[in-house]
């Protein structure tokens, strides 16, 4: 059963990425110290690569807060759910694209369900740069996840 309302959710932001370019190639700023909230502050980075027609996701975490960016290449559908009870948004979906036509940093708090899909043609890349340690310190704690992805039950669809 879907509960969910389209709209935009309390505490998610959306940037758009500017695409700096020469004659040497291009560049984007992903992350400014001030332009970014302390609390979503980055303390680590990863990147990985998705293949077409795949999708990482639902999942949401507990005591963390991603910036993902989609720059390409490839295109992601994005998908976030907000699954905060206290929120003033809660129950609230949002889905849009981001990627090489329209590069995109995406800031996620905690208790936002959220996946993504490749939806291009090609594999695609992308950066998260959160704002907690992948398994805390030493990566030595528990996965600050709430997985959804194997729940046939789940209210978090992804198409």
């Amino acid at each position: 059963m879907d509960n969910f309302t389209d709209g935009i959710i309390e505490g998610v932001l959306v940037r758009e990425l500017k695409k700096y370019s020469d004659d040497r190639g291009w560049l984007m700023e992903l992350f400014r110290e001030d332009g970014t909230l302390s609390e979503y502050m980055p303390v680590m980075s990863y990147i990985s690569m998705t293949n077409p027609g795949v999708a990482r996701g639902p999942h949401e975490h507990i005591d963390q807060a991603d910036m993902f960016c989609f720059a390409g290449p490839s295109t992601f559908r994005i998908y976030l759910w907000d699954n905060r009870e206290e929120s003033a948004t809660h129950l609230t979906r949002m889905i849009f694209d981001g990627g090489v036509g329209e590069p995109k940093v995406v800031i996620v708090p905690k208790g936002v369900v959220h996946a993504y899909k490749n939806v291009g043609e090609g594999q695609g890349l992308v950066i998260n740069c959160p704002n907690r340690l992948f398994r805390g310190e030493g990566a030595a704690s528990e996965v600050d996840e709430v997985r959804y992805e194997d729940d046939e039950n789940s209210p978090y669809k992804v198409d």
